[in-house]
């Protein structure tokens, strides 16, 4: 250290750490819960990320209270630049699902202080399997409710929990990151599609060809 140069506070950033926490937002979400270590690195240098990231025409999200961030696309009206992180086209039952998950999250915010909410796989297939249309296939409309919650689980919006031996291996945790990617335009727009599926079912016209797997 030269002569006269202050020590940095233990508080400061430390630079050396930003390639460790750029590579992980790469590779997907960093929850505060899965590394803690990181997290803390991620809160010193989040405004060295958001330097590093945009010349990449990204940008960082980061949700202090709820313990997640993640990397996403800054809008480009110009389509100039081509996406690192590529937009996902999801079937209407995996939509239908979320904006489900996101009501019931809302809901269950008002009601509780706990921060898990927690449903088995029969809530799940429960709640989705009133908007699927009547079918005298039962075990279709299983596999159709089964692969839905599969996709969910891959997207990262619900997390199964771990069984102890005691049925927990049919629970699975509403993953909190939802509220960040189901937002209010997210939800209107999904309720003019609601609305015309609603339409289309009273037709009889809509006979799960939007469904998964189908």
């Amino acid at each position: 250290m030269s002569a006269g140069a202050a020590a940095l506070p233990s508080s400061a950033p430390h630079p050396d750490e930003l390639p460790a926490v750029v590579t992980r937002l790469f590779k997907g979400v960093l929850y505060r819960e899965a590394d803690e270590k990181l997290w803390q690195a991620l809160g010193e240098l989040s405004s060295h990320v958001q330097d590093y990231v945009s010349v990449l025409g990204l940008e960082l999200f980061l949700d202090e209270a709820e313990g997640y961030a993640f990397l996403r696309s800054r809008d480009d009206a110009d389509g100039a630049l081509p996406r690192l992180v590529p937009r996902r086209q999801l079937t209407f039952n995996v939509s239908l699902l979320l904006a489900l998950l996101r009501a019931r999250l809302a809901e269950f915010d008002q009601r509780n202080d706990e921060t898990r909410l927690v449903m088995t796989e029969e809530q799940l297939r429960d709640m989705l399997s009133v908007f699927l249309p009547e079918s005298s296939n039962e075990a279709r409309i299983m596999d159709q409710l089964a692969t839905t919650i599969k996709k969910v689980v891959e997207l990262g919006f619900l997390r199964r929990m771990r069984g102890d031996g005691r049925g927990q291996g049919d629970e699975y945790e509403v993953v909190r990151i939802i509220k960040a990617f189901v937002d209010a335009q997210w939800l209107e727009e999904f309720d003019a599609r609601l609305a015309d599926y609603r339409a289309a079912l009273a037709d009889g016209t809509a006979n799960g060809k939007d469904g998964d797997g189908s």
